[in-house]
């Protein structure tokens, strides 16, 4: 398996020790997503986690079981060969990891969906202000809106390039994110996520165009009774205008 070529490795020991005492690990299941030499996961096992750490470098992988032979060993490590976005993942309850760039948003949203009890993760700054900009602002997208109708996230720190081999062109940001319920109830979770999907994919259209676009999947029917229920200047606005309340609003309405 080819490795991602924008994987940036964390080698500042300080930075590792400061992001491993984020959480009480000793006794949990961590699942770590491209331990690359193994850094995080030595300062994980040192702490009392069991880990699970998925690697797709097959080059790594050789270098990790021969570095943490008595870990595997003993149980306290499992490596996995794969790519974290597809392959089956056992049982965790923390997730840590130094994501590379191309895979934040489609890893994040897999563990939104898989459930879990907190995560620590570094992503790009940019990528991780736009995952945390506020509903109803103009940097508003999709994945901002599913994180924050299913988590809490809170910025811990920005990472400089130097602490990372090879060094990025950006800055990195580590992102505490505990999963919560909803803040407005939501019917059917799929019609949910199935509407914010298709409202930033016509994000310079308004909701009502993108309601009518939708009346093949769910009846013209149906769609011409939501827009005759909901309010006219949610109808007019684009979807970055919305805010949670909105789009759990339409989503229910689509749902009955």
């Amino acid at each position: 398996m080819k490795a991602y070529r924008d994987q940036h490795f964390l080698t500042d020991p300080r930075i590792v020790a400061r992001i491993a005492d984020l959480l009480d690990v000793s006794g949990r299941v961590v699942l770590e997503i491209g331990p690359g030499d193994g850094i995080l996961t030595q300062a994980l096992l040192e702490r009392g986690a069991r880990v699970i750490s998925v690697e797709l470098d097959s080059t790594l992988i050789t270098r990790l079981s021969g570095r943490f032979a008595s870990e595997i060993s003993d149980g306290s490590l499992t490596l996995i060969h794969g790519d974290a976005v597809k392959v089956p993942l056992p049982p965790f309850e923390i997730v840590m990891a130094n994501l590379p760039y191309s895979i934040s948003s489609p890893i994040t949203f897999r563990l939104l969906d898989i459930g879990f009890e907190a995560a620590i993760l570094m992503y790009q700054k940019e990528f991780a202000d736009r995952m945390m900009a506020h509903p109803g602002t103009r940097d508003c997208g999709r994945l901002s809106i599913m994180l924050q109708t299913y988590a809490r996230a809170n910025r811990c720190f920005d990472l400089p390039p130097g602490a990372f081999t090879p060094p990025p062109k950006v800055r990195s940001t580590v992102v505490w994110i505990e999963p919560r319920e909803p803040l407005f109830p939501i019917q059917n979770r799929a019609v949910y996520e199935d509407l914010v999907r298709e409202l930033f994919t016509r994000r310079r259209k308004t909701v009502q165009s993108t309601l009518k676009a939708l009346a093949g999947r769910y009846g013209t029917e149906r769609i011409l009774s939501v827009i005759s229920d909901l309010d006219p200047n949610i109808l007019s606005s684009r979807p970055e205008a919305l805010y949670l309340e909105d789009f759990a609003t339409i989503s229910n309405r689509l749902s009955t």
